[in-house]
């Protein structure tokens, strides 16, 4: 089991300065939000993409994937009622498994929570046919690059469609292909009405990525979650991918973010 970090924590830092550091730290890996680099990954060249997996191997530091993909971005949408822009959509999630392959990433996080709302009119039955269209070549292509899209469950508060673990779970099983699984958060399993452990256990094997934080949107430590009965989980159904840090609150600022987090995920997961 790895830890990493996400990069879009390092505000306003150059990406080799935030690998650089996230190393010294003790982190692994890093997690890449693209909107960092690019509002597009396709304005992001062969260049630009071999000189940040360079980067990341002068820092000695794995890239984990990528999260956050349709932020910034304009037209997307996994479920619009409109076929074109869910082709777009489709044609995009393509680009974004090849800017992760380029990187050396192996995990695309799919959270997105506005560009998955159902839209006015759409019951879920069409929403989900509809979405479920829209990852069938990227699941493809995703095989050929050696990636994995992790679907991730969001709470109510941010998305109305695909709330829980379960049904991420009936949503990716759809594919059926080891490239298609899911990604559990820590603050959006808070949502659930079942304990995170046991949703850790249930998700097995299907659970392909993780994300460290607390329900008050800080990093792990930083809240009233207890990660030991987590990490327990974890390790009981032979979790061996990356944990890593994501949070929303960015007040006590990057380093201690940084730091604090680790230090609490070493003595939990001890």
């Amino acid at each position: 089991m790895q830890f990493g970090i996400c990069n879009e924590i390092f505000k306003d830092w150059k990406l080799e300065d935030t690998m650089v550091y996230a190393r010294k730290t003790g982190y692994d890996a890093l997690e890449i939000a693209p909107f960092t680099i690019s509002k597009y990954v396709t304005d992001i060249s062969a260049a630009v993409r071999r000189e940040i997996r360079d980067a990341a191997a002068r820092a000695q530091i794995g890239i984990s994937g990528i999260h956050w993909v349709l932020v910034q971005t304009e037209g997307m949408h996994l479920n619009h009622p409109d076929a074109s822009v869910r082709a777009r959509t489709s044609a995009y999630l393509c680009e974004l498994v090849d800017f992760c392959a380029d990187l050396g990433g192996k995990i695309i996080v799919v959270g997105s929570p506005k560009q998955r709302l159902l839209m006015e009119g759409v019951s879920f039955a069409q929403a989900w046919d509809w979405a479920t269209a829209t990852f069938r070549d990227s699941v493809k292509q995703a095989a050929v690059r050696g990636v994995t899209l992790c679907f991730e469950p969001l709470a109510p508060a941010e998305t109305n469609f695909i709330n829980t673990a379960e049904e991420a779970i009936r949503f990716v099983r759809q594919h059926d292909s080891p490239h298609f699984r899911i990604i559990l958060d820590v603050k959006a399993m808070c949502s659930e009405a079942k304990p995170i452990p046991q949703i850790i256990r249930e998700s097995w094997p299907y659970l392909a990525y993780f994300h460290a934080n607390d329900k008050n949107l800080k990093g792990p430590g930083f809240g009233e979650i207890d990660f030991k009965p987590i990490a327990a989980a974890l390790r009981d159904v032979g979790y061996d991918g990356t944990v890593s840090v994501e949070v929303f609150k960015f007040e006590e600022g990057p380093e201690m973010i940084a730091a604090r987090s680790l230090e609490y995920l070493r003595r939990a997961f001890a």
